[in-house]
């Protein structure tokens, strides 16, 4: 009882426990419902996983369950994103703990009963309790902007080397604020447009509209929705490994103000997409802003990491060759702003040269041919982002030696491999005819499947080692985590004494 006790603290009440306890549900979700598309349909596993849990997998409702399932996935990533954010910013401690609670009881819910009412049958009561789940994780959202609200004398920048405005406020801390506000707005275009659900709305998959001419304004919304939120999980991640790296200096100076910038205009320039045609003129501007704001930070990263470790060697005048060596020398760290790089030529390229050549190229090509490169597109920036987020935590838990080394190049390799592949094949018609095609097609879905099979493989290894160590009678990590449950990261800002102040005196007024 006493072990369930501890457990039962370390998962629901630490940082570490909750981001493990977010990827696990995650990896469980991935590792059943994966089993539904190729190449496990093929191979005959998708009616074993049907017929062994019962799942009804009506076709006239696929686009419902795969939003259902996005929706899904997408929540526990803001879960674990959030929960970075409680233990990197600076807040009351009773703020982190309402805000951490009341999203993990919202991506629960809605996960267990989203699911269950996407692809066990049609209750609605659990429909209900989805959006309840979905409700209280947008609570938390508010919680959050209000704990990290930045224009408030209690937390200023002490230490000149970060951002900060005049009067000593944060800029780290309101680019991290008003991206939390831009969600919350955001995630209001989605919940507006999904309340008119069977009145006037009917449930789409966004690639199935790109070549209607007559898109209504609640399609327009769920569009920008779907865009904005996956934009803002990635500069989320973007400025939490910036803290982890310790960005400071006149790269974070100057990338503070881009990075606000950029977050103000994309924002608006997706939510105008339901009133204007020049929304994409405002993306393409803030997007810029966003992306110089992320190369300042690779810059900075690869440059510490270098320097770091030439220090740790002891060398005093290091050739171009040993400075190449200390960059890769801990693929863990040098991983997560590689993965920024590398989705310049499978992401924002793409989608560029697409905007450049679409009506001479891409409208000329089958709709399918269209939407196979749309949707790659979003999977593999989403699919970035969540090896960012692997990398950090494989950080966090404390891997060192060759099991750090062989697991982050496995999924460097395995990830970019993948991801390289799945962009040749979206783009497959400039080079090869479709008389032509098979080839390139079976080179590219091998590469593919091999490379995300290496990141399920690693992936599944490292939540097996966690589940292991959940059992170890003595010298466990998840006791040492239990006693360190906050992520060891410097803050950009401290608290004052005005806020010192406000604590004291709150705390004689109710008696503490």
């Amino acid at each position: 009882m006493k072990k369930f006790n501890e457990l039962y603290h370390y998962f629901f009440q630490s940082t570490k426990g909750l981001i493990l306890l977010a990827m696990s549900a995650i990896a469980v979700i991935t590792a059943v419902w994966g089993t539904l598309s190729g190449p496990m349909i093929e191979w005959g596993v998708r009616d074993i996983v049907v017929n062994l849990t019962g799942m009804d997998l009506t076709s006239v409702e696929r686009s419902g369950r795969i939003i259902m399932l996005y929706h899904v996935i997408a929540m526990i990533i803001v879960a674990i994103e959030v929960y970075m954010m409680t233990s990197i910013i600076p807040m009351r401690k009773h703020q982190q703990s309402t805000i951490n609670a009341t999203i993990t009881v919202g991506w629960i819910t809605a996960m267990v009963f989203g699911l269950t009412f996407g692809y066990f049958g049609h209750n609605y009561f659990y429909h209900g309790l989805f959006l309840v789940g979905q409700s209280l994780i947008f609570f938390a959202g508010i919680l959050l902007a209000a704990a990290i609200y930045p224009w408030r004398r209690e937390y200023l920048v002490t230490d000149n080397e970060y951002a900060h405005t005049k009067n000593g406020y944060d800029m780290e801390r309101i680019a991290l604020f008003i991206m939390t506000a831009a969600m919350l707005i955001s995630a209001g275009f989605g919940a507006v447009t999904g309340s008119f659900w069977s009145n006037g709305h009917e449930t789409f998959l966004a690639e199935d509209l790109i070549r209607e001419p007559g898109k209504t304004a609640l399609q327009k919304s769920i569009i920008g929705h779907l865009h904005i939120m996956l934009t803002l999980i990635a500069v989320s991640i973007t400025l939490i490994v910036g803290r982890w790296m310790d960005w400071k200096g006149k790269l974070h100076k100057v990338g503070m103000p881009l990075m606000i910038i950029g977050i103000i205009v994309i924002s608006s320039g997706v939510w105008s997409v339901v009133w204007t045609h020049m929304a994409h003129t405002f993306i393409y501007v803030g997007s810029v802003f966003v992306m110089l704001s992320a190369l300042l930070l690779v810059i900075y990263a690869w440059g510490k990491l270098i320097r770091d470790r030439i220090a740790e060697q002891g060398i005093e005048n290091p050739t171009f060759f040993q400075k190449f060596a200390a960059l890769l020398h801990d693929p863990i760290k040098f991983g997560p702003f590689w993965q920024m790089v590398f989705m310049n030529f499978t992401v924002s390229g793409v989608g560029i040269f697409m905007a450049i050549k679409l009506d001479e190229i891409f409208r000329v090509w089958p709709a399918r041919e269209e939407r196979v490169t749309l949707t790659g597109h979003w999977h593999i920036l989403a699919a970035i982002v969540a090896t960012i987020i692997i990398m950090y935590y494989v950080d966090i838990s404390g891997i060192k030696g060759k099991a750090r080394k062989w697991f982050g190049w496995t999924l460097i390799i395995g990830s970019d491999l993948a991801f390289a592949a799945a962009t040749i094949f979206s783009m497959k018609r400039l080079f090869v005819t479709e008389y032509y095609e098979q080839p390139l097609v079976n080179m590219t879905m091998l590469a593919t499947d091999f490379g995300l099979g290496a990141i399920l493989i690693i992936v599944g290894g490292l939540l097996g080692w966690r589940l292991i160590d959940l059992f170890k009678k003595d010298g466990a990590l998840w006791e040492q985590e239990a006693k360190d449950p906050e992520l060891d990261i410097n803050p950009t800002a401290e608290m004052t004494q005005e806020g010192r102040d406000k604590i004291r005196a709150q705390m004689e007024r109710e008696g503490l």
